[in-house]
């Protein structure tokens, strides 16, 4: 293992900003922090929003930066790639940021009921072949575990390069009565106007231009996205609502 890798581990334990389990735990008992974001790390009552897959916690970060009356908080396992933008969020300051390393697997032991407002889930693993969808964190399984803590009829953003899964998920969405609110093969090209936002969110930005966050979000980019785009990819982009008591099924 690189020293780098380890020196960054040892880092993100120094961070207040940072969640982590135990050595040890056992990641389905829940954890102390669930149901208690807003008190214990935001010390606020403002909309709270994940990124899911967070990387290098570049959108975590950017929207934070945005919107300073919402909460963020980006989750991933792999705490090496999440130390930089844990490390940006802490150097600038940013109170509403926070960070999450679990498995998204694991995601119940730590939110609690209608504890979130929105999820974004920015360039996944696409699991690519139909035996293997069941891994994608927009399967039945992944989408009725977000139920448990999305409040009800909250907005969950995917952005992917992959095409398979982004025609998978609107499958599903739409094969499941879930009410799409923009889906487009090409997100940078379209108006960020369009890009929809829960009325917790919007009561953030009394005087702000929503139009121009909007388009702030939209040329947010991860590491990832630049190097797809560099190569002259699209960018693929789905916004849908998720009941709370519409059990989600697979559409094949």
């Amino acid at each position: 293992m690189g020293k780098n890798k380890l020196a960054r581990w040892a880092e993100l334990e120094t961070f207040e900003n940072v969640i982590q389990p135990a050595v040890g735990a056992d990641s389905r008992v829940d954890h102390r922090i669930k149901g208690n974001w807003r008190k214990e790390i935001f010390r606020n009552d403002n909309p709270l929003v994940l990124e899911l897959a967070c990387g290098k916690g570049e959108y975590t970060v950017g929207m934070a930066i945005l919107m300073p009356g919402c909460n963020f908080t980006g989750i991933d396992i792999k705490g090496a790639r999440m130390w930089r933008g844990a490390r940006t969020a802490h150097e600038k300051q940013l109170g509403n940021t926070a960070f999450l390393r679990t498995r998204i697997e694991f995601i119940n032991s730590y939110f609690a009921q209608d504890e979130v407002n929105e999820i974004w889930i920015t360039f996944p693993d696409p699991h690519t072949g139909k035996r293997n969808s069941n891994k994608r964190l927009t399967c039945p399984w992944f989408l009725n575990t977000y139920r448990n803590f999305l409040t009800d009829r909250g907005i969950i953003h995917l952005k992917t390069d992959n095409a398979e899964l982004y025609s998978y998920t609107e499958r599903l969405a739409a094969d499941n009565g879930l009410e799409i609110l923009v889906s487009t093969s090409d997100m940078h090209s379209m108006e960020p106007g369009l890009i929809p936002m829960s009325d917790a969110i919007l009561s953030t930005m009394k005087d702000e231009s929503v139009v121009g966050i909007k388009t702030a979000i939209r040329d947010v980019r991860t590491h990832y996205e630049t190097m797809f785009m560099e190569k002259g990819l699209k960018i693929n982009y789905l916004a849908f609502r998720l009941e709370k008591e519409k059990i989600i099924r697979n559409a094949w």
